[in-house]
């Protein structure tokens, strides 16, 4: 088996070299006559096969290059279609030393080092961008309405421009970027982006979308110098950023104002620096250069999740990638302690300590900036609201007294509101269902009485610890009700709780025990007061505790939170917690906003619990059939679906969310060979063949793994999901699975002369450039009767056209 090539090596001694890469020479040359992206593609293929005199030119890169090639001292290394002693001129020479003296060589050599570095630093990753902008910004204003989630991604950045809190199941980082790109585009925040609605003159939504088009196109040089990273030929990275560039899914989603074209490149922009601190662990372990891209990777994954929960999947690639590292140093008896001691305190300083700061950042700008009353404040706990601008929590009344009109509020993280509405359990009791909600409403609102063989005083009287009251729905007159006849609806195990009787009809089984857990301003309280005071409410008869159960109720109860009688009472949970949130009584003073301080942690801590419980609601209805929009990751790898973005009516601009069946089909199938081949040399290594030169299976396994295991992290976890799915939710493991894709052609044509690797790299090249082509209009837009286009409908699931 040849030696790999790119950076890294062996010498003639066959001790292994960490130097950088050596370009691809050999006889012949590559031509084609496709027009477009193919035909600079094939002519930056070409040049990488041009006829190279030894004596005359050697191209190397220089380790001082910033494309992110790492290398020690510029020995040249063994590449593809290059033999040492070929020229008559060199003789049977192994190295520089019957050189050093001849001054033209050298300066030949300068010249062809410098060549090469404006090539392949500089020519080539700029043709790439010119390319990646081109067809990210093309036509991108065409459409003028609100597409797709353009709805709810715009709306978020209209709250930032407004500053009023908003809730959302996705870190705010990316939502941030898009209010930034409003402001840019000198958005006021006037349009409340409603779907399918036109864009009014006032809202630049061309400068918006722009921005979000720029990470896109930033991802395709940046998927150049990372297959460099990975030492793959000249050729397949070029390949794996024309990929990147021509692939329709991820192009599309990238011209418009949402979340994907950020993810995706904060994903690859993780990849890289991963592969450029691999090569420095390689090279130069603990140098400055190591720590700085170290910290670059720290920095990387934690703007990934900072920007998408999918982001953690990055971290998951880097943490395993972080503990193989670890393992290997540990076997190396020869490594001082101190030295293995430096390498854990780097990695938990950038890869934990860094990225949790990133993300934690991010939450506190957001708090920062939504500081007035929004949509999302019933999400967030009681203090929070009060410190709201616009929001009206600290004039409540500081104290509770009877007669009083409350919302109240369970204190387990994303917690809801107590509610009820007028429709039954379908089961159990039959009686009025009681939930909690996470938005405000009128059916959140209580009534607190005394016993209804209890006389209430005219003068106030303020609830007191122990005090035993009745709970009455202000909208249906309702009693909280509760018994141990009934099983709840999703916990089996614990007691219904519903809304029973009226003011005039009430039971022994309405009666509830207010005891006070603590105070967040007072040590021993002996009154109920809003905001502050946490309780517990306690069934007079039965001895169980008012509980949210944090479970998502059915389409029945409206996709709200399960609320219970537990059982065996647990007075540690905060699940079992209560405070007021609203409180009105005239005939008490008000209170003041000075009372009430927010603390971030526990602020932080809230939302990110309410985040995940709401992702955990996005469950797929079991009594509707799916919808056109969403789809099964079985659907994914192979392109088997498609996705209308918008209305589809012959006078609309439409767009398909369609994979580029070539990039998506062969990617999917390289993971395949990869494994095969993978399984094979762990074979041959088990019986002792000698497969690999020094250096060489490291740089195999590392290339390998990161795409295998990048590709396996971003899409096996959507298999074991609950909640609903969308092909996009696959972008981020496609973009591993075309580095699996060109890696895997690039091992395999090892053997072949540089005339026809040319012709193999050529020829995917320009059938993805055609393939492209024939589906583009699908990214930039179509206009006219969908049918026009039914011969680009390969398959029958992508219903482009009915």
């Amino acid at each position: 088996m040849l030696r790999k090539r790119g950076l890294g090596g062996t010498n003639d001694d066959g001790s292994e070299a960490h130097g950088p890469p050596a370009m691809s020479s050999g006889s012949g040359s590559s031509s084609g006559s496709s027009s477009g992206i193919a035909g600079i593609g094939g002519s930056i293929l070409a040049s990488t096969a041009v006829n190279v005199d030894y004596e005359a030119q050697i191209p190397l890169l220089s380790p001082a290059t910033n494309g992110g090639v790492v290398g020690n001292g510029g020995l040249p290394l063994h590449h593809r279609g290059y033999s040492h002693g070929t020229s008559s001129s060199v003789g049977k020479s192994t190295g520089y030393g019957d050189f050093e003296d001849d001054k033209g060589f050298k300066q030949r050599r300068q010249a062809a080092e410098q060549a090469s570095n404006n090539l392949y630093i500089w020519i080539i990753p700029s043709i790439l961008t010119i390319l990646a902008l081109w067809t990210r910004l093309y036509k991108i204003s065409w459409s003028n309405i609100v597409v797709w989630d353009e709805a709810h991604f715009g709306k978020f950045a209209t709250y930032y421009i407004r500053r009023e809190f908003y809730f959302d199941v996705h870190p705010p980082l990316g939502k941030m970027l898009l209010g930034l790109a409003g402001i840019l585009s000198r958005y006021n925040g006037s349009f409340l982006f409603d779907s399918g609605h036109k864009y009014p003159d006032s809202v630049n939504y061309t400068g918006m979308r722009i921005f979000s088009a720029l990470f896109g196109a930033f991802m395709v040089p940046l998927a150049y110098f990372t297959a460099l990273q990975m030492k793959m030929s000249k050729q397949a990275c070029i390949l794996t950023a024309a990929m990147v560039l021509m692939d329709l899914a991820t192009l599309t989603i990238s011209r418009f104002i949402l979340l994907d074209s950020m993810l995706l490149f904060f994903t690859a922009l993780s990849l890289y620096c991963l592969c450029v601190f691999r090569n420095y662990q390689q090279t130069a372990p603990l140098s400055t250069d190591w720590y700085i891209w170290l910290a670059a990777t720290g920095a990387s994954i934690g703007a990934v999740s900072s920007v998408k929960w999918v982001g953690l999947f990055a971290i998951a690639l880097v943490g395993l990638h972080t503990l193989e590292d670890l393992w290997e140093m540990f076997g190396d008896v020869d490594m001082p302690k101190i030295t293995y001691i430096k390498h854990w305190l780097a990695r938990i300083l950038c890869l934990i300590i860094l990225p949790v700061s990133i993300y934690a950042l991010s939450f506190y700008i957001h708090f920062w900036i939504l500081n007035k009353s929004g949509t999302g404040d019933a999400q967030m706990s009681s203090l929070f609201q009060a410190g709201l601008e616009g929001n009206t929590l600290h004039q409540n009344p500081l104290e509770l007294a009877y007669g009083s009109k409350v919302s109240i509020k369970n204190t387990a993280r994303g917690g809801g509101l107590l509610h009820s509405h007028i429709q039954k359990f379908p089961s159990g009791s039959g009686l009025q269902q009681v939930t909690c909600y996470h938005h405000k409403d009128n059916n959140n609102e209580w009534y607190i009485r005394k016993p209804r063989d209890q006389v209430q005083a005219n003068d106030t009287e303020f609830v007191k610890n122990g005090d035993i009251i009745r709970l009455v729905h202000a909208p249906t007159g309702v009693n909280l009700h509760s018994s141990g006849t009934h099983h709840a609806p999703m916990t089996a195990a614990e007691n219904e709780v519903s809304g029973y009787g009226n003011e005039t009809t009430s039971e022994y089984n309405d009666l509830w025990m207010i005891e006070i857990k603590d105070d967040f301003t007072v040590r021993k309280p002996s009154r109920i007061r809003s905001l502050t005071t946490r309780f517990f409410l306690k069934h007079v008869a039965t001895g169980c505790l008012l509980r949210s159960t944090g479970v998502t109720l059915p389409q029945w109860g409206f996709k709200q939170i399960e609320v219970v009688c537990q059982k065996k009472a647990d007075r540690n949970s905060i699940a079992n917690m209560w405070n007021i949130e609203q409180h009105w009584n005239p005939a008490l003073p008000s209170g003041t906003k000075g009372t009430y301080r927010r603390r971030f942690w526990k602020d932080f801590a809230d939302l990110n619990v309410a985040m995940w419980s709401s992702n955990n609601a996005l469950t797929p209805d079991p009594d509707n059939n799916p919808d056109a929009l969403t789809s099964s990751p079985y659907q994914w790898p192979f392109a088997l679906v498609g996705l209308r973005m918008c209305g589809w009516g012959d006078n609309d601009i439409k767009f398909f969310l369609l994979g580029h069946p070539i990039i998506w089909w062969g990617s999917s199938i390289s993971l395949m060979v990869f494994a095969i081949l993978f399984s094979a040399y762990l074979v041959r290594f088990q019986r002792k063949f000698e497969d690999w030169r020094p250096g060489e299976w490291d740089d195999f396994f590392f290339a390998g793994k990161v795409a295998f295991l990048g590709w396996f992290l971003h899409y096996i976890p959507f298999w074991i999901m609950g909640r609903v799915t969308y092909l996009h939710h696959y972008f981020p493991a496609l973009y591993f699975a075309i580095f699996m894709f060109t890696f895997t052609v690039d091992h395999l044509t090892q053997r072949i002369a540089p005339q026809s690797l040319n012709l193999v790299m050529g020829t995917i090249l320009v059938v993805v450039a055609v393939v492209f082509f024939y589906f583009a209009d699908f990214a930039f837009g179509i206009k006219g009767p969908a049918k026009a286009y039914k011969s680009r409908q390969w398959l029958s699931t992508w219903h482009f056209y009915d």
